[in-house]
Parts: C-alpha cells; structure tokens; sequence
C-alpha cells in the first residue's frame, strides 16, 4: 500500500472536525514499507562498473546493495536533484533517507571535506530549493554533518552566521516538507559536551525540527553513541529524537577519524535499536581525506580497498 493510501485510511477514522496538523501528517516511517536502496550509490555504480574485479561482488553483497544516505552538495539544480530523488524512492514505496551537505566554510576543523556554498544567501536559496524538492514525500534528512562540531576552528562572527543558516533551514525544512523527519547534526560521542551539544542544537532551531543525528562519518559504538546522544537529550530539556551512523562502527573507535585501519561495517539501517533509527548516512568504502588506510583517496569518492577492508573488519 503507497503512503497516499495510508494517509487517506487514517484521515477515514479521524473525527469531522479533528484538524491534521501541518507539520508530520504523518510518519514517514509508516508512510513507507522500508528504506530506499540508492542503486546509484558510490559502491554499487563501482561494482557494476568493475564486474571483472574480484571484489566486485563483495562490496554490492555488503554495501551496494544496503540503503546508504545520499548526500547532496553544491550541485547546480538541488531542487529538482532532490525532487527525482525522493520521487523515484516514492515510487517503490520506500523511504529515503538525504544529506544536506553545502554550508558555508564546511569542514573548518577537518579541513578535508571543505568547501560549501559561497555565501549565506547563496546557502539560504540553496536549502530553501533542497526543502522545496523534498515537498510532501516521505524522506529522512540530516542537516550539515559537523556544523555545529567546528566552533573551535571558526570566528564568532562565522558562529553567529552558522547559526543563522542553520535556524532557516530547520525553518524550511518545517515550512516546505511536512512529511519529512529532520535531524541537525550533533557530532559525536568523542568531540563536544553533551550539554554543550544541547545549547548549540538550541541556538539552531532543534525545535523545529525532529531532532539531531549522531556519530555521522564516525565510528563510535551503538551503544556510545546512544549514551551520548541520550545526555544530549537530557541537556536539551524536552524529548527530542535522535538517529546514530551504524555505517562504520561496527569495530568502534581507535580515537583516529580520518581513514583509521581495523575498523569494521555496523549494523544496517532499521527503526530502534536504541535512538529513533540506525542509519549508514556515511557510505561506507567513501574515503574520509588524504589520510590513514587510503593517502591518496580524495574525501568523498569511492576506494574499493576502504570498502573490503570494512566488510572484513581489517
């Protein structure tokens, strides 16, 4: 049964004058019959380019083949990159799960994944259209891994306009997507205070949102991450939801976030396990910079070694 229909047969036993709120109609979770497998994500577009390697079928087997966020940056176009993308999950009654990833001066402390929109209006536009292509579909976002991580390396005068940004997009995303669950980035266990954390996703508008994601590109446990995401909600104030990257941790932390060695593929995506969902938001076999296990592998494309060495937890 597509989301539609289910929406419709709820509002069926709705009282006549019982007035559905704008803001999550209803569930994309039980709008949807699972999460959406990216069939053009880095690892499979590599497996099915490379069917003569030997471990082409591996990594489809292991990663290809699982649902892993698909992450949007400074694209010309967001828009309608977003609207395709979370149509043709809609149309296998799937839920996608989406990271908006272009803020100004990203990346200002790991310096590897830097770049980002040229201006805060160009970002203000930039969301807006990544909100409005989202529209009334089902989906999951994650807004901005590590923004509200990078204080340290930033001004306060670039602080004080990250937060800005960060407010309108969570206004956006309220405004423009109704049936999407969103979550501001809240680092991971190993980086800021949990109330910290807590004050930072306040100053950027958590409130109008569904909550905050964890661990995103790192590889602390399930259970560290939880921990910490459970402080944060206790700092917050209010019960917010909270979703944690499994891609990567199946190993844990070894304190190295950059291409560390011996790290090992984590759960798959599924509802529970500890926070509201368990998401592979960072692809797994993506490189994370010029670093560790992979010096000369770019951040962001695709190293087959990264990925067999996750898959064997070596």
């Amino acid at each position: 049964m597509s989301w539609r229909a289910r929406l419709a047969a709820a509002l069926v036993t709705l009282p006549l004058l019982t007035v559905v709120p704008t803001a999550h109609a209803a569930s994309p979770i039980d709008m949807t019959s699972g999460f959406y497998v990216n069939p053009n994500s880095s690892p499979a577009v590599w497996a099915r380019n490379n069917p003569g390697d030997a471990r082409a079928a591996r990594v489809q087997s292991s990663i290809g083949s699982k649902p892993i966020a698909r992450w949007f940056g400074n694209e010309s176009g967001i828009g309608g990159l977003v609207a395709s993308y979370v149509g043709a999950a809609d149309a296998n009654d799937k839920l996608p799960v989406l990271v908006a990833y272009n803020i100004p001066g990203r990346d200002a402390c790991g310096g590897h994944s830097g770049g980002g929109a040229g201006s805060v209006s160009a970002y203000r536009t930039w969301i807006s259209s990544f909100a409005a292509g989202v529209g009334t579909k089902p989906a999951v976002v994650v807004i901005e891994p590590d923004s509200l991580g990078d204080f340290s390396c930033m001004s306060s005068a670039a602080i004080q306009d990250r937060l800005g940004m960060l407010t309108y997009a969570t206004q956006m995303f309220q405004q423009k997507a109704p049936n999407a669950y969103v979550y501001l980035d809240g680092g991971n266990a190993g980086w800021v205070a949990p109330a910290t954390m807590a004050s930072r996703l306040l100053s950027a508008g958590v409130r109008n949102v569904r909550g905050f994601s964890v661990n995103v590109s790192n590889y602390y446990t399930t259970g560290a991450s939880t921990g910490y995401g459970n402080q944060v909600v206790s700092s917050l104030g209010y019960a917010a939801k909270f979703v944690v990257d499994t891609s990567r941790n199946g190993n844990g932390s070894n304190g190295v976030w950059c291409n560390p060695a011996g790290r090992k593929l984590g759960v798959t995506a599924q509802v529970g396990g500890g926070a509201e969902m368990l998401l592979w938001i960072k692809t797994p076999g993506n490189s994370d910079g010029l670093c560790g296990i992979a010096p000369t592998t770019p951040a962001g494309q695709f190293d087959p070694a990264i990925a067999i060495r996750l898959i064997d937890g070596t």
